[in-house]
């Protein structure tokens, strides 16, 4: 039998920072496993690196917030004999508003999804990635660094990323397996649109960088080894300020943030 073919798995592959993270491994040479739900757009991801001359991609189009999912992407991913030498969580979504006046169940998606399905994948591959100095690139966001009133799920679902990527890169060190986590500020995806944004919404006037930069600086980070990278000198700047000023200035601030302009505050 052949050696195992080792690959990038990347989550979240269909578009924005995932699909641009995986653009930057297949430039830089490495094989790519493309997760998420989408087939036919992970299709044309497939299509588009093989047409650089790389190897054409291994498509998993599954739903990560599915139970069976993570045990159903190791077993096709045995039968390709392929396995993994990176691990790329980035699948995860957000929603704007108020936490009593979203719907409970999409909530807990982002639960399912941001939370469960990135600690189910990382508990199942730290085996092999461990035995093998595998690397783990995480993606948080800034506002892991702070409370998100307007979108409470979310800013706590990327404190619990931010959290438990930091543990990991300490636990796996010694082996020289390396645990990064990627904390983009605002980036231009479809991350807003499903989000429910609008371009009143207060955060959305800071623009944003493009989804090519925060994955040149998540792969440079992952590749250097650093334990969180934090993409932009504003993000670095709000990111060591946020623990530093006290909740009742930080929260109201953050909570405007998440306003479409005009929006009168309770």
């Amino acid at each position: 039998m052949s050696a195992p073919r080792r690959v990038a798995l990347v989550t979240g592959a269909s578009g924005g920072i995932g699909a641009d993270l995986a653009r930057v491994f297949a430039r830089h040479g490495y094989d790519i496993a493309l997760v998420a739900r989408s087939k036919e757009r992970l299709e044309a991801l497939a299509d588009e690196i093989a047409a650089t001359g790389r190897p054409r991609p291994l498509v998993l189009a599954y739903d990560l917030t599915a139970p069976d999912a993570v045990e159903a992407i190791a077993a096709e991913l045995l039968s390709a004999n392929a396995s993994v030498g990176i691990l790329v969580n980035n699948a995860g979504y957000g929603l704007l508003g108020d936490a009593a006046d979203l719907d409970p169940a999409a909530q807990m998606g982002i639960v399912d999804l941001n939370v469960r399905a990135l600690a189910a994948l990382c508990l199942r591959f730290l085996p092999e990635l461990r035995a093998g100095r595998g690397k783990i690139l995480n993606v948080a966001s800034i506002v892991g660094f702070f409370p998100g009133p307007g979108m409470a799920m979310y800013y706590a679902s990327k404190a619990f990323v931010l959290s438990f990527g930091e543990a990991l890169w300490h636990e796996l060190r010694p082996y020289g397996c390396t645990v990064t986590t990627l904390c983009p500020g605002v980036t231009v995806t479809g991350f807003q649109e499903r989000a429910g944004f609008t371009s009143d919404v207060g955060i959305m006037r800071f623009g944003g960088a493009s989804a090519a930069s925060v994955a040149e600086s998540g792969y440079a980070g992952l590749m250097a080894g650093r334990r969180v990278v934090i993409p932009g000198f504003t993000n670095k700047l709000l990111c060591f300020l946020a623990p530093r000023l006290p909740k009742s200035a930080l929260l109201p601030a953050v909570a405007s943030m998440q306003k479409t302009k005009g929006a009168r505050h309770t």
